[in-house]
C-alpha cells in the first residue's frame, strides 16, 4: 500500500488530504509539528513510506530546513531519496526556488486542490519509473560489453557506465548512483539531472530541457534553479575527485557531461 507522511499543522488541510488520499487507497501518517518527523523516520513504520508532504511553515520549525536535514541525515540512508512535496503559503518565486534547492521535488502553493497534490505525487512516481525503464532500455548490450569494456546486470536492475571521467553505477531499485565506487549524496532532482546527462554524453542540454526531464509540471520561470542544482552536483562530485571537471558549461546553451 502507498504510504504518505503528511507534516501539516492545519487540521482542516490535513483532514482534506487524508480523505482524498484514502479514496486513492493510500495510507496517511499525519504529524503536526517538525520535531516529530526525524524520530518517525527512524521508526520501523518509516520503511514503508512512499513520499513526504511537508508544510514549509510549521509551528516549531522551518520545513525547508527540515527537508535539508532529511536529505543529509546519514542514519536514514534508505529514506533520503523519498520524494518531498512542499506545501507553502508563500507565493514569492525566491521561496519556491529555495525549496527546490533544499532538495524538494515539487511544491503546491496554498490554497490548492488535494486532487492536484495527488496528481503531482503520481507524476513524480511515474517519472521515477520511466527513468528506471529508460535506463534499463539504454543499458549496454553484450556486444557493447565486449567492445567498450562496460558491464551491467543483465536483469536490467543495475547499470554501469564507463567513460573518461570514470565508472558510474546506477541501481534503479534504490536509486543509488555511484561514481568511482563512492555513493553520491544527491537529492532526487540532482540525481535525475545527472542521470539525464549520463544518457547522452557530449549532448548539450538546455536548462529548459533538464527542467522538463525532472518535472512533469515545469515552471520555466524557474529554469535558473538548474544552475543551483548543477552547482550542488559539482560540489558532491568534488568530494570524490576534485581534479576532474565532469560537467561542462556551454555558455548560453546549457550543460553536458564531459566526453565519453
Amino acid at each position: 500500500m502507498t504510504h504518505i507522511l503528511l507534516v501539516e499543522d492545519d487540521p482542516a488541510i490535513a483532514m482534506s488530504l487524508k480523505v482524498t488520499c484514502k479514496r486513492e487507497g493510500w495510507q496517511i501518517t499525519w504529524l503536526d509539528n517538525a520535531s516529530s518527523v526525524l524520530p518517525m523516520l527512524h521508526s520501523e513504520e518509516a520503511k514503508t513510506l512512499s513520499a513526504i508532504i511537508l508544510d514549509v511553515g510549521l509551528p516549531d520549525g522551518d520545513g525547508l530546513s527540515l527537508c535539508q536535514q532529511i536529505r543529509h541525515t546519514s542514519d536514514i540512508d534508505d529514506l533520503k531519496d523519498l520524494p518531498i512535496v512542499f506545501l507553502t503559503a508563500r507565493s514569492d518565486e525566491v521561496d519556491r526556488i529555495l525549496g527546490l534547492e533544499m532538495g524538494g521535488d515539487d511544491y503546491c502553493a496554498k490554497p490548492f486542490s488535494p486532487r492536484e497534490l495527488v496528481a503531482r505525487l503520481k507524476a513524480i512516481w511515474r517519472r521515477e519509473q520511466l527513468l528506471s525503464q529508460q535506463s534499463a532500455m539504454q543499458a549496454p548490450s553484450t556486444e557493447d560489453i565486449a567492445n567498450d569494456n562496460a558491464t551491467h546486470n543483465m536483469s536490467g536492475q543495475a547499470l554501469t557506465f564507463e567513460c573518461q571521467s570514470g565508472v558510474w553505477h546506477y541501481q534503479p531499485l534504490n536509486y543509488s548512483l555511484m561514481w568511482q565506487e563512492q555513493k553520491l549524496e544527491l537529492s532526487n532532482t540532482e540525481r535525475k539531472i545527472l542521470l539525464t546527462l549520463l544518457q547522452a554524453p557530449n549532448q548539450v542540454f538546455s536548462r529548459e530541457q533538464l527542467l522538463n526531464a525532472v518535472s512533469d509540471y515545469p515552471d520555466h520561470r524557474l529554469a535558473r534553479t538548474i544552475d543551483s542544482h548543477i552547482k550542488a552536483i559539482r560540489k558532491q562530485l568534488a568530494t570524490v575527485d576534485a581534479s576532474t571537471d565532469v560537467i561542462h558549461t556551454h555558455r548560453g546553451l546549457g550543460y553536458a557531461l564531459c566526453p565519453a
